[in-house]
């Protein structure tokens, strides 16, 4: 039998019966983005898809296929939309294909859904998205439904933070394609890092408003947000095990599961 945790490498017969068996199904949610000269564009979908995977093997779960495009990223969060290669969607398009996917899944039996976001524009789609599927299904309908939703770094624990930045965490938004994501995708695939081509040209300084219909001129031309100095796959072995700890223990918990040994 195949013990792969990811729902479209399996048959559906063997889909049916993980899920009659209880199995929580993992939505990852990501984004094909900048993430500077010395990261991939994937950088979105591979930590958030990883994760799931993890907590996936050791609750019985599956993971469904992640989608690979995200919110509009922004100059404050993601650097913004000119560079190329950013491929993004509307909040109202990704609310919709969350809501879709869910309903999809709660057709198929699962009561047990765990949103899991890599992307930070992704937030508020995300919830809308869920809000959507249970209003289409109905507050007298749902039958037991639970559905979790987490941003992954929201369960980096505070030491973690303070050992990773002695002198002062610049906070998530302005970690884009920095130490935290850098240092991930350095314990996950190395492959896909290259620090040699990192360009120190940050960190950003925002002035506190938006502008609209002209560029944001305080984005480093590298679209790194902050810098990349300090990152290390000790460091992303660190964020990670945070990680998967967190969303495992609230899985277990929200859904009354026994994790596996």
């Amino acid at each position: 039998m195949n013990e792969t945790v990811f729902l479209a490498e399996l048959p559906w017969t063997e889909v049916g019966a993980r899920i009659r068996a209880g199995a929580p199904v993992f939505l990852p949610i990501g984004a094909t983005e900048q993430h500077g000269h010395h990261m991939a564009m994937n950088v979105d979908v591979v930590l958030p898809t990883a994760v799931a995977e993890r907590v996936a093997a050791r609750v019985g779960g599956l993971v469904a296929p992640t989608i690979p495009y995200g919110n509009r990223s922004q100059p404050k969060t993601g650097g913004g939309r000119g560079f190329p290669g950013t491929l993004d969607l509307a909040a109202s398009t990704l609310s919709a294909v969350v809501r879709d996917v869910v309903l999809g899944l709660f057709r198929h039996g699962v009561r047990r859904i765990v949103v899991v976001n890599g992307h930070y524009e992704n937030i508020w789609p995300a919830i809308e998205g869920i809000e959507l599927a249970l209003e289409a299904i109905g507050p007298d309908r749902t039958d037991g439904l639970i559905v979790l939703r987490v941003d992954h770094w929201d369960l980096i624990e505070p030491g973690t933070i303070d050992r990773i930045f002695p002198d002062g965490y610049p906070g998530i938004e302005l970690e884009h394609a920095s130490v935290i994501e850098t240092s991930m995708m350095m314990a996950l695939r190395p492959e896909l890092v290259d620090l040699s081509r990192a360009v120190h040209d940050g960190p950003a300084k925002f002035v506190r408003y938006e502008r609209y219909g002209v560029a944001t001129p305080e984005v480093p031309a590298s679209g790194v947000l902050s810098m990349t100095e300090g990152s290390s796959a000790e460091k992303g072995h660190w964020l990670i095990d945070d990680v998967v700890e967190g969303l495992t223990a609230a899985v277990v918990r929200e859904f009354a599961l026994e994790p596996r040994k």
